[in-house]
Order: C-alpha cells, then structure tokens, then sequence
C-alpha cells in the first residue's frame, strides 16, 4: 500500500513510482504535481483521484495496473498543461469523455487495452496537437471519423486495431502525411483500399524530421525525474528507488506500441518506432485490387493485407518497395502468377502468400526459395521450390494405369468417330428415300459432277496429246 502523500511535497513536482509492486487504491496526492507515473504496479480502483490535483499536470502515465471504472469528467483543468496521457493495459471502460477534448496541448494519448465502448469522441478533433493516438484492443465502435485526417494532421502513429470499427476507410485517412504507422487491423472494415495511400510521403521517403515519438513536459520550476538521490521524503516510501530528481524543468517521454512484424506481435520503443514504417490492414472484410499507388511507399517496411477478401494479381512492381522486410498477404483472393519483382526485395525477411489462388511456377534462383513451404501453402497451382521439389504433371501411380488409361481414352474417341459416322450416313439415306425433291435434286448433282470431271479430263487429255505431238 502506498502512504497517503497529500502533504509530503510542497509546490509543483514530479513523482515517479513506475516499476514496482505497489498495490491497493491510490491514495491522496499532492496538489501540485506537475508530472506523474504509477505505470507498472497493481493499483487499484477507480479514477477519481485525479480530480484532487491541480491543473499545473504535464504528465501522466497509469498504464500496466488494474484500474476500473469510468474515466472522470474533470479534464478542463488539464487543457493548458498536460502533454502525455496513457492509461493503457488497465480495466477501464464506458464512453471515452468529450471533455478529453479540451487538452489542446495534448501531444500522446493511449488508452489501448481497456474495455471502452462507443464512438471515438469528436471532441478530440480539438486536440491538434496530437502526433501519437492509440486507441487500440477496446470495444469502440462506429466509422473511422473523416476528422482524423481532418484536424489531426500531426499524426505519426495512428492505432484503431482489434476494435469493433465498420464501414470503409474514409479518402481523408490519406491526408496524413506524416503517418508512419497504421494499424486498422481486426475490425470490420469493407470497401477498397483508397488508391490515395501514396499520399503518405513519410512512407515514401526518408525524411529527417525532430524526434516525433519523443515528447517534452515540464514541472513549471518544480523537480521532476532524474538521476540524482531521492530526497527524505522518498526514503519514507518501501521501494521507492525510481522516485529520482535532478534540477532542471523539463523531461522527456518516448512513445511505444505494439505491432505485429512479422507475424508476431512486439513492443516498438523510442529507437524502433521511430524508423519503423507499416501498414496494417489484416483481419477486415476488405475487397477489391490492391491499389497501384501502394507501391510508391519505397520506404515502407511492413505491410499486412491478410485475412481480407483482396483479389486479383499481387502488384508486378512490387519491387519499388525497396525497403520492405515483412510481407503478409495470406487468406485472400490473389490470383495468377507470383511476380518476380518479389525476388528483388533484397530486405525481405518475412513473406506469406498462402491461402490464396496463385499458380504457376514460384520465381527460382532467388531468395524466394529460402522461405518455408508454410508461406506458399494452400494454393493448390502454386508449383515449384520450396513448396513442390518441381512443376508439371503429379506423378502417377504406375506404368501400367498409364496404359490402361489411354487405351480407355481411343476406344472412346473410336466409339464416338462411328457413331458419328453412322448416323450421319443414314441421315442422308433416309431423306433420299423419304423426300422426292431431295432424291431428284442429289442424283442432278451426282449427273452434274459426273459430266463435269468428264469433260475437263478429256479437255486436259487433248490439250497434254497436241503438246507431246509438238
């Protein structure tokens, strides 16, 4: 249990408590806190807490505990300070506030793994500050808001996977042009992929922006987390090691999130989210061709369209994805060859194409070959190394079912020829004898021909003797 500490500081400060074993409700808080962290314990209870400090809050991080209940309605007082909000990996739900729109600084929000229901609040358009939303393994619901691509135009990190969204992508998601990761994964989105995903020119090139996933609050004069000894009042506290203080104003806060590279979902932290660049669309009802303009992101580094209903040809100029690592296309619709621009994807480390309709031969003597036969299985034409040792015909059980099958195949084609044959014959015979017409006009045609090659035969014949003659 953690002391009540209402009257322990004085003034604006921070207070780090994160990665210990404490437990039970949070108790009282000193009103004045500029920056506080409670991740990584197993505090209890509700919120309501947080309506006792002060509106001078930068920072806050309760993510990794055992929170409940609904989050409280006394946001305002935050609107002008706080920078930092997560919450995530607790057992949070109802409706996420309206009032969290008025944190118009507010630069990270996550709330991932909780049991939040509801629309995503419009409110939050007011935040235009907000560079890194994860909203991620709840339960909200409703279409993906067109204000996102609106009025969040800072967004580097979108996360809305593993909630209850529908409907189809809205052309306005493309308006995010600093967006190097997207993650709509495990919803019930429908519709085409928008072909205006070029659009995102932070996937398209490298570009060497200030450190987007790094975020910059202050303690307003106060002290804040550092590295310099804890003071007495800490030292009160069982396990209070990470409560440390250096002089100065201002910290920082790196960003992270989960994403699934390479078929496996990993935490990406300051150095790995920073570089990394993906999309994540798995897991949807989506429909329709991959669009062309996806191969423009030549920086992109993980894209997952699996367990979709795409169809048509996997894109033949898959090869301008230069810096590709990991590709998921498996459970669609994908038909006909496997192009070899793949094989030119020198980075690529993770490849599945399986369950789909390809066929033809795997391209050889390339990298390709080095993947597991998993990555090309269920595609019953898909032919050649690693998933078949060569193409052409199966191999059959014997010799002689071979023989015995196509003597079966010429007696039928010489069953079928005189059958053919004979009824056509007496066709002919029988509209002879039955229909007068048809007797007289045959046997004319048969007088007919008959003094035809008799004349031109004996015309010939006499033109040949007067040329021997000469």
């Amino acid at each position: 249990m953690l002391p009540n500490m209402g009257l322990t500081f004085s003034g604006s400060t921070g207070m780090d408590l994160s990665n210990n074993h404490f437990e039970g409700r949070v108790p009282s808080l000193p009103f004045g806190l500029a920056a506080l962290n409670l991740s990584g314990n197993r505090f209890s209870g509700t919120l309501s807490f947080l309506c006792e400090i002060g509106q001078f809050l930068t920072f806050l991080d309760l993510s990794n505990n055992s929170l409940t209940g609904r989050l409280p309605d006394c946001w305002m007082k935050f609107q002008e300070k706080l920078v930092v909000l997560s919450l995530s990996d607790n057992n949070l739900s109802g409706e996420i506030p309206s009032s969290l729109g008025f944190l118009l600084n507010l630069e990270a929000l996550s709330l991932r793994t909780n049991n939040f229901v509801g629309e995503v609040p419009m409110s939050l358009s007011n935040c235009t500050r907000l560079r890194f939303v994860d909203l991620g393994e709840n339960k909200l619901s409703g279409v993906i808001p067109e204000w996102i691509g609106e009025k969040l135009s800072k967004l580097y990190a979108l996360v809305l996977g593993s909630n209850k969204f529908y409907g189809r992508l809205p052309l306005q998601v493309c308006w995010l042009y600093n967006l190097q990761v997207l993650d709509l994964s495990n919803n019930g989105l429908s519709g085409n992929i928008p072909r205006c995903f070029n659009n995102f020119t932070s996937m398209a090139r490298k570009v060497f922006k200030d450190d987007l996933g790094t975020h910059s609050y202050s303690t307003f004069g106060g002290r804040i987390p550092g590295r310099n000894p804890a003071p007495r009042a800490c030292r009160s506290i069982i396990n209070c090691r990470r409560l440390q203080f250096r002089e100065t104003n201002e910290a920082q806060y790196s960003d992270n999130a989960w994403v699934v590279w390479k078929g496996t979902q990993r935490l990406f932290g300051r150095s790995g989210l920073q570089l990394l660049k993906s999309i994540d669309l798995s897991r949807n009802n989506l429909s329709g061709k991959v669009p062309h303009e996806i191969t423009s992101l030549y920086e992109l580094i993980s894209l997952n369209l699996s367990m979709n209903k795409l169809h048509g040809e996997v894109p033949k100029d898959m090869s301008l994805l230069r810096n590709l690592e990991s590709l998921d296309l498996s459970n669609n619709e994908f038909s006909g060859h496997i192009p070899w621009s793949l094989a030119q994807l020198t980075f690529l480390s993770y490849l599945d194409l399986s369950y789909n309709n390809l066929s033809g031969r795997i391209p050889t003597g390339s990298q390709l070959q080095r993947f597991s036969y998993t990555s090309y299985s269920g595609n019953p034409q898909l032919c050649g190394p690693p998933l078949t040792p060569r193409c052409g015909f199966a191999p059959v059980a014997g010799k002689k079912d071979v023989e015995e099958d196509e003597e079966d195949s010429w007696k039928s084609y010489y069953t079928g020829m005189g059958a053919g044959f004979a009824v056509g014959f007496l066709g002919i015979c029988g509209a002879l004898v039955l229909n007068h017409r048809c007797r007289y006009f045959f046997f004319a045609l048969l007088s007919y021909i008959k003094d035809w090659i008799y004349v031109t035969t004996v015309v010939h014949f006499g033109k040949l003797e007067r040329n021997l003659r000469r």
